[in-house]
């Protein structure tokens, strides 16, 4: 039946269903996942960093992780180059509307924004939906820190933990079971360190197979994206690894 009702984002199905745009989610589920937390500290994102072959000079910068704005970043799943024609468009409308109004842009703002690029990408014949997923982690002075989900429909929400991509159903389990409140950075950072180490195919977590990104304040007031280097990993991975080894024993 589906295949009658598939060939374009504008017709519906009987049931109701858009099947091109269900594709490009099901695309996203095969895709390297990223984990995001919120705490009252910062935020915290992490990704998966699929190395296809030994022979591939890895990338000196980070893949999967943007910064959109000096108080915004991204991680993405999905096809990173759809994702980055939404991250210019991204930067370029925080860059307009501090150019306009001399602040920074609301993150719900910015994210609504660019979901509602996705979203026209579902409504009009000859095109087809961006198949990329994002976590948004910001903070501004009307919310503080905030992190947000959005899908190739064009929909967003707001979340304390959440994870796309590959065994996200998994890993949002582990988040359910292992999230609480008043959780700090620190255990926010060993937290998505956990369910990568349990969701991602390989035995062991390393460091060039991991992303790790925090959106922080500094003493001084000022939003800080930071983007964790191996040697910042090295204790992380030490203890989800020995925590993992100790759990299977």
């Amino acid at each position: 039946m589906a295949r009658r009702y598939d060939s374009r984002t504008t017709i519906f199905s009987p049931e109701g269903r858009l099947y091109q745009v269900e594709y490009a989610m099901e695309a996203i589920s095969h895709a390297g996942a990223a984990v995001g937390v919120l705490s009252k500290e910062g935020v915290v994102l992490a990704a998966e960093k699929k190395i296809m072959s030994k022979l591939l000079e890895t990338s000196k910068t980070t893949e999967k992780m943007y910064k959109l704005d000096n108080h915004v970043a991204a991680a993405v799943a999905g096809i990173t180059a759809d994702a980055n024609i939404l991250i210019n468009n991204a930067r370029l409308s925080a860059q307009r509307y501090t150019f306009t109004y001399d602040e920074p842009i609301p993150v719900e703002q910015l994210v609504q924004h660019l979901c509602d690029t996705k979203q026209g990408y579902t409504q009009y014949g000859g095109l087809r939906p961006f198949g990329v997923s994002f976590l948004f982690a910001g903070w501004d002075e009307h919310y503080g820190f905030q992190l947000y989900q959005s899908d190739p429909s064009g929909n967003y929400g707001g979340w304390k933990a959440t994870a796309i991509g590959a065994n996200n159903q998994a890993a949002q389990s582990i988040l359910r079971q292992d999230y609480k409140e008043d959780i700090t950075l620190d255990e926010a950072l060993k937290l998505v360190i956990k369910v990568l180490s349990k969701t991602m195919d390989s035995t062991e977590l390393t460091a060039d197979k991991l992303e790790l990104t925090s959106v922080t304040k500094t003493e001084s007031g000022e939003v800080k994206y930071h983007v964790f280097t191996e040697k910042d990993m090295e204790p992380l991975l030490a203890f989800a690894n020995a925590a993992s080894q100790a759990s299977t024993e």
